[in-house]
């Protein structure tokens, strides 16, 4: 059974850094997607940030250049390092896989973590 498990998340103010990991257990699979994605209260869910196992990664225009994941094979965990946080990076941060995967881009996430908290005050 897969499981994630998010942490790092935080209250930070404006311009301030945090990073988040994601520890995936139970994965069977020799290549698989994982990302990172946000909802912000009264918003629908956005992606952050995407992976594969061959280190190809993706990120959305609002957190380009701040923003930066990675994934430790080794290790099966996943980290955002976020800097320059703004208020609007506020929201709860999910982690997701999929196993058997490459083009992270368009697919449906099976497996999601519960969450972490972000908070970026002004």
């Amino acid at each position: 059974q897969v499981q994630l498990v998010e942490s790092g998340g935080g209250s930070v103010q404006a311009g301030g850094s945090l990073k988040l990991s994601c520890a995936a257990s139970g994965f069977i699979a020799d290549y698989f997607c994982m990302g990172w994605f946000r909802q912000a209260p009264g918003k629908e869910r956005e992606r952050v940030a995407l992976s594969n196992t061959d280190g190809a990664t993706t990120d959305t225009d609002s957190v380009k250049g701040r923003f930066t994941i990675a994934l430790d094979n080794a290790k099966n965990t996943l980290y955002l390092q976020m800097n320059s946080l703004k208020p609007e990076d506020t929201a709860m941060y999910y982690c997701a896989s999929m196993p058997w995967v490459k083009q992270c881009g368009h697919v449906e996430y099976n497996y999601w973590g519960q969450g972490t908290q972000v908070t970026v005050s002004s």
